[in-house]
Parts: C-alpha cells; structure tokens; sequence
C-alpha cells in the first residue's frame, strides 16, 4: 500500500510540476521526459537561423557539425530541422521510452541470465534433498529471527545462499537467491496478496547489504586515480554490518521477536568476528594485494559453491533416480522456472524505474536535493558532507542515478577527499529500496508491503549517518 501510494503521488506531483514550470516558461520543452537521454545536453531555447543568417557565427556552428559552439557554460549546436539549439547542463536521466528500453536490454535480459542459470542450481539442491538438511541445521538461529516460519522451511537455505552471495559481492546471484526466498515463503502465506512478518524481515535484512567485497567501489575509486582503491573496504565493511543489524532490530521491534537469545547472539558475534578477522587480514596487505586478494576471493567462492552444488547433487544421485529424473534434467526444470520468474517482474520494474525516470527529469528531485542540502548547512553540516548527499538521496530510487553522482563527486572533489569517499560509502552500504521493494514484492505478487518500505529507508539513514561517522573517524 506505501509503495502503491508513493507511487502514485510521485506520477502526479512531478507531471503536475512540470507542467507549470512549462507554462510558468521556467523550461522549454518536454521531450527530455519522453525521449531524453542521460547526460546529453538539456535544451534551454531555440533560435531561427534567419535572425543569424549570413554571418560568420552560423557559419562556424554549421562547420563544428554535431560539437556544437561552446561560449562559456552554453552549447549552441544545429537541430536537424536547421534551427540553433541553446544547451545548459545535461538531462539529468533518461526519459521514459529509453528507460523502458534500456530496462529490458540493461537490466531484464541479463537478469533472466542469472535466473535461468541459479535457479537451475538450486533445483539441484532441491532435489538432492539439500535444502531440507540446511534448513534444519540453520533452523535453531533462523527460527527465532523468523518465528512465523516452520523450524524446516526450505526458505532457510534460499536466504543463506542469498545472504552469502550479498557479503560476497555478488549481486547476480544474490537475485535469484532471494527471488526464490520469497517465493518459498510466499507458497505459506494465508493472504497472497499482502506480505508476511518474515517477508519484510527477509527484505529488510537483504537491502541492509552487508558486504565484505565491494568489488565495484574500489573499481570505480581506481579508475579516478584514488592513491589506495581497496582503503574503502574497511568502512565500508562496518556501515553496512551496522546497516543490518539495525534492519534487524527495527523489524523485530515491529514485529515483537526477542533477539536476545543465546543462538542469535552466538550467530552475530560469529560473524561479526569473522568480519573482525578478515578486516585485520586485509589490513596487511598492501593495496594492490587487497584488490587482487578480494577479486579471486569472492570469485573463487562463487566457483567453489557452484562446483559444491554439483558434486552434492551427483553423490545423491539415487534421489534424482526416486523422482525420475537425473541431474541435467532437474537443472533444466529448475532453469524453466528462473526464466518464468523474470517474466513475472518484468512489469514491476518498467513501472517504478519508469515513474522514477519522470520523477527525476521533471526537476523536482532535484529540488528536493537542494532543499535537503540547504537544510544541512543550515544546522552546521560540513560542506564536504553536503557535496556528498546528492548520492545518498539518490541511491534508493536509481543505483545508474547514484553512480553518476559518485564518479562525478570522485571527479570534481578528488577520489580521496573525504567527499569522494563518502559517496562510496553511500553507494557501497545501501541498496535501491524502491526497485528491490518492486522487484521482491512484484515477483510473488504481494501488492501490500505494510512498513518494509519505511523501515528500509530508516536503515538507510541509519547508513548515511554511519557513514559519516565511520568516513570521519577512519580518514
């Protein structure tokens, strides 16, 4: 319902917004909305080439061809129908038909690629009867931060794999793993259409995105010159555990679940010394070793889990002859399926990166940016922190918006001022809440998200602030 609200009101007012700075002749035209894409530059005027005609300016912009003439901050270029276009700044996302566009073939098309080949494993795991042995040994911990499911839910070991391709890095795999979570889940819920209490735990836990590899942030901070890439990790490693543990708390507040219990005390301190012992390990190396010890890590783990799924499943081979089957055909099945889920999402995901596409060009975010950061400086926040909340107000409606926020930060600041590496850890310590809450929920069609959004985006700021504190005390 909050999702299907926010939504709706965010259509409305940015259309709404638009159209009045249209007719108020605050901007020229509308096509960036529709057709416009990221980066190219915003059109802020149009002039006849009559009024110029013969002279040597309308001669050297004929002769720049598409470059255009640039006087100061204005590009001033020739439209196809022969008219001089005046530019100032760029279009801030791409307008609805490219998003649509780009969400298929960027973002849809290679999401069915991780499906199909994941959710194919983990039909392997399912009819080697691995799931049930996992989900009963993770039960005594999982069951009590999920009470509303069975100590043997098979969602058990769905969301550890999730959970551990997360930490890993690995985002592509993460997906399927979680998309199969909610679909195991959704298979006891007694009202399809509105999501349960482990739901949103689940939900909350996966967008905290408690991370040991961000193998994206040390490659976007190398490639801006950064002295040191990998320094990041050991922040980073640290806002987003405190991101977790936070979701963790707030839903089981929500939710009434008592968390002090030996198991689940047991089971955080567990990891949290493992985090601990591999932060002192990486602190050893140096930055060129830290990179490329983090790259064969979490790489070599995705092989050795994936060649670990296998070896199980020929060993249980006489479990696959019980059911008629063997295990190229039990991966095929499993495949069908991880192709059916991503049909089902597609919708979900060109609905809110298509809302989010007019939210964005219509000017009104922007001025939500503006008012957030003037409010800030108001109450005596640095100016190097304010530089960087452009990406974190921007990460959890769009990770393409964010990214170019960061590397434009990392480009105007510097990759190792303290804005620049601010941003990576608002970028590197939080996921894009709307489109995780539209994926997720989209896929097993729970349309009532009750208070998952709220309390993601709270674990958002809890991030932020962390972020700074963390950003501040490290460097």
């Amino acid at each position: 319902m909050a999702l299907s609200r926010f939504w709706t009101w965010m259509l409305l007012l940015s259309i709404g917004f638009v159209l009045f700075n249209l007719f108020s002749g605050r901007i020229y035209s509308l096509g960036i909305l529709a057709n416009g894409e990221q980066g190219e530059p915003l059109v802020v005027a149009e002039r006849d080439t009559l009024s110029v005609a013969g002279t040597e300016w309308l001669a050297a912009l004929r002769s720049a061809g598409n470059a255009g003439v640039q006087q100061g901050d204005t590009l001033y270029t020739l439209s196809k129908a022969g008219n001089v276009q005046v530019h100032v700044g760029t279009v801030p996302a791409d307008g609805l038909f490219p998003t649509c566009e780009n969400t298929i073939t960027g973002i849809w098309l290679p999401l069915i690629g991780y499906l199909t080949f994941f959710c194919g494993l983990l039909n392997l795991l399912v009819d080697a009867r691995a799931m049930e042995k996992l989900a009963r040994a993770l039960a005594p911990i999982f069951h009590r931060i999920f009470p509303g499911l069975r100590k043997d839910h098979p969602a058990y070991g769905y969301m550890t794999l999730n959970f551990a391709a997360n930490f890993l890095g690995l985002d592509s795999a993460a997906t399927p793993f979680g998309l199969k979570a909610m679909e195991s889940m959704q298979a006891d819920n007694p009202t399809k259409d509105r999501a349960t209490d482990s739901q949103i735990m689940f939900l909350c836990l996966h967008a905290a995105g408690l991370t040991l590899l961000p193998a994206s942030i040390i490659g976007y901070r190398a490639a801006k010159g950064a002295a040191n890439p990998a320094d990041i990790m050991i922040p980073l490693i640290i806002t987003s555990f405190v991101g977790t543990l936070a979701a963790m708390v707030f839903v089981a507040i929500r939710q009434r679940i008592n968390l002090l219990n030996l198991p689940v005390v047991l089971f955080v301190a567990g990891v949290g010394g493992l985090i601990a012992g591999l932060m002192a390990y990486l602190m050893t190396l140096t930055g060129l070793g830290r990179s490329h010890f983090t790259d064969n890590l979490s790489n070599g783990l995705l092989l050795v889990i994936i060649a670990l799924i296998v070896l199980y499943a020929f060993l249980k081979e006489k479990n696959f002859i019980e059911k008629g089957t063997n295990l190229f055909d039990s991966f095929i099945e499993g495949a069908k399926d991880g192709f059916t889920t991503g049909l089902r999402v597609l919708p979900y995901m060109i609905a809110m990166l298509g809302a989010l596409s007019i939210f964005r060009n219509s000017g009104l975010m922007g001025m939500v940016m503006d008012g957030m950061a003037w409010l800030l400086g108001a109450v005596g926040v640095s100016r190097e922190v304010i530089d960087a909340i452009p990406v974190a107000l921007m990460r959890p409606f769009s990770a393409g918006g964010a990214r170019g926020f960061l590397l434009d930060a990392m480009e105007t600041y510097g990759a190792d001022s303290l804005t620049g590496r601010l941003v990576c850890l608002f970028q590197g310590a939080a996921e894009t809440t709307f489109y995780v809450v539209a994926l997720y929920f989209g896929s097993v069609n729970v349309k009532d998200s009750r208070y998952a959004l709220g309390v993601m985006l709270l674990v958002d700021l809890v991030c932020v602030i962390t972020a700074v504190v963390v950003c501040a005390a490290y460097f």
